[in-house]
């Protein structure tokens, strides 16, 4: 499995259209509009780098309004909700 954040720049009028069509993406788990540098945060998990390229490089190119994406791979997780998710199966 492959995450990653995508922090993403669009027109200025067409945040709300880009983060509904992301969310729509297989692959994106979560879409939030943000504060500050970036109008948008993307959190894909997807099966392998090469689903990831396809989902930056094929599907994300299709959508106009986007200005701007950085696009970073997740090492590892420190996260306590995902720690309490894995020792819960079955509970």
């Amino acid at each position: 499995m492959v995450t990653a954040i995508i922090l993403i720049n669009t027109e200025r009028t067409k945040i709300n259209d880009v983060a509904e069509q992301l969310a729509e993406m297989a692959g994106v788990s979560e879409v939030y509009s943000v504060s500050g540098k970036y109008d948008l945060i993307v959190i894909v998990r997807v099966g392998s780098n090469d689903d990831l390229a396809d989902l930056v490089t094929k599907k994300m190119l299709r959508i106009d309004a986007i200005v701007n994406s950085e696009t970073m791979l997740a090492f590892k997780a420190f996260s306590r909700h995902d720690l309490e998710a894995m020792f819960s199966v079955g509970m």
